[in-house]
């Protein structure tokens, strides 16, 4: 799978992800071969590119789940752009509500983990895939911690309105995304600060919403004099799910890293990150699941066969090269081998032939 931009697009090229409008209408289907009709449909459509296939590649699996997921993201991004947009015009968001409670309907009351996977974003979209796929994380997140419809609905929205600011951002400062140095972090401080005076009560914004993302912009950016025992739950699900997001996200400009990296991150930083709220994320995502490709310490790359529900960084790998069983579980091996990195393609969605795998989980 390669990334092309639209320009570059040429007839007959082959579709690796679905193309959906605002109202979530499918346009165009995986494996489509381009027509120059379809061409021309994306220039318009406003995109930088798309996900081609690779000639002898065949279309990566996708459960039904999977293509909701890509579906929701495109609608609600759309959605959100109108909502921040009315904000900033000093208008009463009409919908955002709505979006907030149809994300918590889809995302903040399941009993299984979802396959989070991440859209290419540019500087004229990064803010409102950012916010959407926040957003997503903290209703998973929350639905872990037993949060209740009321205190799901406050954090979501939060999570909706938190960088509203970096849209009135300049573009030479937009497009660094989030790799800012210290001169920006002035700029970006400021504007933040400029987003949060737009949340007012007179447009339907609650102080609990405010509070959560002004806590949020006060831990972020410095200078914050919060007391440990003042943060509130919500803005500490904020912060895991913004930087997990910021983190693993696609970029036009650099790469992503992998989930795995971004977890071993937030674990290995216990004094910044709550540990349980991490916790509450691996619950809610796939990241070693059997299927996924991985390297280990000794170079050698593999196969996760069984996941590790009680840690999720010591799966049953199966190395390629040696053939070897590698029981991450068992202490004595542990001590041997780690998992270095995933193998992912390039939208951050693992390649797996089920029918293999149950063959080598048989043979253990």
């Amino acid at each position: 799978m390669i990334f092309v931009k639209s320009e570059d697009l040429k007839y007959g090229m082959r579709l690796a992800k679905p193309i959906y409008n605002k109202t979530g209408v499918l346009l165009y289907e995986r494996n489509t071969r381009l027509t120059l009709q379809g061409i021309e449909s994306v220039k318009n459509f406003g995109l930088l590119g798309l996900y081609i296939l690779e000639p002898a590649e065949p279309v990566p699996p996708m459960t039904e789940e999977d293509l909701d997921f890509e579906r929701f993201q495109t609608m609600a991004v759309f959605s959100i752009r109108e909502e921040l947009d009315n904000i900033i015009a000093g208008r009463e968001p009409v919908n955002l509500k709505r979006l907030a409670n149809a994300i918590i309907t889809n995302y903040g009351r399941l009993d299984h983990k979802i396959t989070f996977t991440q859209n290419l974003r540019s500087t004229t979209d990064y803010v409102y895939k950012h916010v959407i796929n926040t957003a997503i994380l903290c209703a998973l997140i929350s639905a872990q911690v037993y949060y209740t419809p009321t205190e799901q609905e406050e954090l979501v929205l939060a999570a909706l309105l938190h960088d509203i600011g970096k849209l009135l951002l300049p573009n030479k400062v937009r497009e660094k995304y989030d790799d800012y140095d210290t001169n920006d972090l002035i700029i970006v401080k400021k504007i933040q600060n400029d987003g949060l005076g737009l949340l007012r009560p007179e447009i339907g914004i609650d102080s609990g919403v405010r509070r959560i993302v002004a806590q949020i912009h006060r831990m972020e950016y410095g200078n914050s004099n919060l007391e440990q025992g003042k943060i509130l739950k919500s803005t500490k699900i904020l912060k895991v799910a913004n930087l997990f997001d910021t983190m693993t996200c696609m970029k036009i400009s650099e790469e992503a890293i992998s989930e795995i990296a971004a977890i071993k991150y937030l674990l290995l930083n216990k004094d910044e990150f709550d540990e349980e709220i991490v916790g509450a994320l691996i619950k809610s995502i796939n990241i070693l699941t059997p299927g996924v490709c991985i390297e280990l310490t000794n170079r050698e790359k593999g196969l996760v066969i069984s996941e590790n529900p009680q840690n999720i960084l010591r799966p049953v790998v199966l190395g390629f090269s040696t053939n070897k069983i590698y029981d991450l579980s068992n202490n004595g091996v542990y001590r041997r081998y780690q998992i270095v990195d995933i193998m992912k393609t390039m939208d951050n969605r693992i390649k797996v032939d089920r029918e293999r795998l149950e063959e080598y989980m048989n043979k253990r």
